[in-house]
């Protein structure tokens, strides 16, 4: 079982960046899949980005290629999302998250995730 606790969220205006990081308990970290989801006010969570075991492989929703970039160090547990030239259609909150997934490599389907932390709030001034 992991824990995943989010920090990093704020308020800031279009165009600026921001750094989520996702911190997990335990040492079966990298055996996870990681990834984001985010939530905007009224709609469903969706998917943002996922991070293979070795972090080198990666898959990224369409609306935030090329701005956020994940990463994660086995090391210290850790996946950070690093988001630029936010837009304030980022606004949500965003949500780490851990697959299990054995037949996986990246995952992009909410339901295959086992674990969730708690969420950041991320909102984008216009």
């Amino acid at each position: 079982q992991v824990q995943l606790v989010e920090s990093g969220g704020g308020l800031v205006q279009a165009g600026a960046s921001l750094r989520l990081s996702c911190a997990a308990s335990g040492r079966s970290f990298p055996s996870y899949v990681m990834g984001w989801f985010r939530q905007a006010p009224g709609k469903e969570r969706e998917f943002v980005v996922s991070i293979s075991r070795g972090g080198s492989f990666t898959d990224y929703a369409d609306s935030v290629k090329g701005r956020f970039t994940i990463s994660r160090d086995n090391a210290k547990n850790t996946v950070s999302l690093q988001m630029n030239s936010l837009k304030p259609e980022d606004t949500a909150v965003y949500y780490c998250a851990a697959a299990i997934a054995p037949s996986r490599t990246v995952v992009v389907r909410r339901v295959e995730y086992d674990y969730w932390g708690q969420g950041t709030q991320v909102t984008v001034s216009s």
